[in-house]
């Protein structure tokens, strides 16, 4: 007797791989660029402060009048701009990190106590996450820089003030549904206090969610920050930040496109590998997807 080969298995399985295929071109770009930024000072051609107004706006080696001094070319303060970029990947990769651990510590904090304990409590703090999740950051972080100056500092608080909404939310809305489970009943029956329910059996079971939530985070804070430099409400000059190198070039974008483009080009690239691996990790973890 003959066996038939099903199409659906078939296909099935080879989607199947595919999905679990490690990231390797989204891990090498952050590698790289978190390499990059500890090894700043090992890989700059120059010192990123360094001004230098008889050098100012020289353009890439592979123009007429670049120079492998600086390979990428200089602004318009004759600034190497390779080595800005890899001290600026320092600030950009810090603030994003950062920003999301203390906004992921604090919405999932709250969403774990809203969904746990229910009643009043939760719809207190869900009020407070609405008009959290309803006010924009850009205005707060432009608020904080008019009353209290910008700085690295600043950027944090004000992305993380707003972000922790969003893990709250997202936290709170597993939970309630592992509330209906039965482990939780025979927890409670079991004797265990809420405190032990939460860390020992919801926390875990939130682990995944979260952990795909703080890779997503990463590029959109990334560009938030960007946006706040490029505004003038984020890191000051002249520490370098790739949305404040963006803003130094924008208007010679013509004759000096250099000055903006690489600096786009690197927040291209990470944001684009942390959204990959948001991706790789949501397949990866949900157990829903993996039977697809």
């Amino acid at each position: 007797m003959s066996i038939v080969a099903l199409p659906e298995l078939t296909v099935s399985a080879e989607r199947l791989h595919r999905r679990r295929r490690w990231p390797v071109v989204s891990v090498g770009i952050i590698v790289a660029f978190v390499l990059a930024a500890l090894l700043a000072p090992v890989l700059s051609p120059a010192d990123p402060y360094e001004q230098s107004l008889r050098l100012r706006y020289r353009p890439p080696v592979w123009e007429a009048r670049g120079s492998w001094a600086s390979p990428l070319g200089t602004d318009r303060l004759g600034r190497d701009l390779l080595s800005r970029i890899l001290y600026g990947a320092r600030v950009s990769l810090a603030a994003g990190v950062v920003t999301v651990l203390v906004a992921s510590a604090i919405g999932a904090a709250i969403g774990l106590a809203a969904g746990y304990y229910g009643g009043r409590v939760d719809a207190a703090l869900m009020r407070v996450t609405d008009a959290t999740l309803s006010f924009p950051v850009i205005l707060l972080a432009l608020i904080l820089a008019v009353t209290v100056g910008p700085s690295s500092g600043n950027v944090v608080i004000a992305i993380a003030v707003i972000l922790w909404a969003r893990y709250a939310r997202v936290i709170r809305g597993q939970v309630l549904t592992l509330m209906q489970l039965d482990f939780i009943a025979q927890a409670r029956i079991a004797g265990a206090s809420g405190w032990r329910i939460i860390t020992r059996h919801l926390l875990p079971n939130t682990l995944n969610t979260l952990v795909v939530l703080v890779t997503l985070q990463v590029g959109y804070v990334i560009i938030v920050e960007a946006s706040l430099s490029f505004l003038g409400a984020g890191i000051p000059p002249p520490t370098p930040a790739w949305g404040g190198m963006i803003a130094e070039g924008r208007d010679v974008v013509t004759s000096a496109w250099w000055v903006s483009l690489f600096p786009g080009l690197a927040i291209l690239l990470v944001v684009l590998a942390f959204n990959l691996l948001g991706d790789w990790l949501r397949d990866t973890l949900d157990p829903r997807l993996r039977q697809l």
